[in-house]
C-alpha cells in the first residue's frame, strides 16, 4: 500500500500544480496547508488523502485528470475522453507525431542528464516523471485524434 500511497500523493500533488495552489484551494474550499497534506510525504500524513469529491472539483478545472488517472492505473484501468471530450486538443494525428517525438527527445534529454553521474537524485526523477506524464498526455491526445478519424464502417 505504501507504493500505491506515494503514487496518489504524487499525482495529488499534480493536479493542485496544474491548477495553482490558489485555484485548487478555492475550488475545493480548503487552505494550502490542507491542500499541501493530501500530497505531504511527511510519516504523520500517510494516511491523508484528498477526498473524492475535492479531487473531482479541482480535476473539472485541470488539464488532465491525474488522481483519476492514477486510480485507473493502479487499478490496471485506463480512461479515454470521449470524442466531445475537452482533453481533445486542436490539430490532428500528423500534430500528435510532432508533438510526440518532440517530447520524446525531451524526455531523453533529461534522462541522458539525470544519468550522466550514474545516480538520479530525486529532483532529477520529479523532472523525468513530469516528462513521461507529459509525454503520456501527448499519447492520449494522439489515442483520441486516431479514433476520431476512425469511420464507424471501416474494417481492421
Amino acid at each position: 500500500m505504501a507504493g500505491m500511497g506515494d503514487y496518489l500523493k504524487k499525482h495529488t500533488e499534480a493536479l493542485v500544480k496544474d491548477v495553482g495552489i490558489e485555484a485548487a484551494c478555492e475550488l475545493a474550499g480548503k487552505s494550502k496547508a490542507t491542500l499541501g497534506r493530501y500530497y505531504s510525504g511527511a510519516a504523520e500524513h500517510a494516511d491523508r488523502f484528498m477526498p473524492i469529491d475535492t479531487v473531482s472539483a479541482i480535476e473539472a478545472a485541470s488539464r488532465y485528470p491525474h488522481v483519476t488517472s492514477a486510480l485507473a492505473e493502479i487499478s490496471g484501468h485506463t480512461i479515454t475522453a470521449g470524442s466531445e471530450g475537452r482533453n481533445a486538443p486542436p490539430g490532428g494525428v500528423n500534430t500528435d507525431v510532432i508533438a510526440l517525438s518532440q517530447r520524446f527527445a525531451m524526455l531523453m534529454g533529461e534522462y541522458h542528464q539525470s544519468i550522466e553521474d550514474g545516480i538520479i537524485t530525486v529532483n532529477e526523477a520529479k523532472r523525468l516523471l513530469r516528462e513521461t506524464l507529459t509525454l503520456q498526455q501527448v499519447l492520449v491526445d494522439m489515442k483520441l485524434h486516431l479514433e476520431d478519424e476512425t469511420t464507424p464502417d471501416s474494417s481492421d
